[in-house]
């Protein structure tokens, strides 16, 4: 038995446009669909990309994930105290960013 995530990812991968996102039941996970480039096929990949209080991403463009592996270096990457640090400096030294609102009716990948 197929998994509907799994064709509802596969029908994505055929119909969707190049750079189309599609919502899943994860706030600010998204699914991204990659043009083909060079050698390397049309795929899908996990977009990380922060949301506001309507579900909205925050960013034009998060953190692209293309593979466990990645995720994997990631996770290192993001344990690392003094990054938290930095992050909080320029929390104090930044000005505010408005919020945006979100559109109804957008198509959600349940995981």
């Amino acid at each position: 038995m197929v998994d509907l995530s799994e064709e509802k990812l596969a029908n994505f991968l055929k119909t969707a446009k190049d750079w189309a996102r599609l919502v899943t039941s994860i706030p600010g996970v998204f699914v991204l669909k990659l043009p083909q480039y060079q050698r390397s096929p049309t795929r899908l990949t996990v977009e990380i990309n922060p949301v506001d209080a309507s579900g909205r991403p925050t960013k034009r463009r998060g953190l692209v994930v293309r593979s466990m592996a990645e995720l994997d270096a990631f996770n290192d990457a993001f344990q690392y105290e003094k990054l938290a640090k930095l992050l909080t400096l320029l929390d104090a030294i930044n000005p505010p960013v408005a919020a945006v609102k979100r559109r109804r009716g957008e198509d959600v990948l349940e995981l």
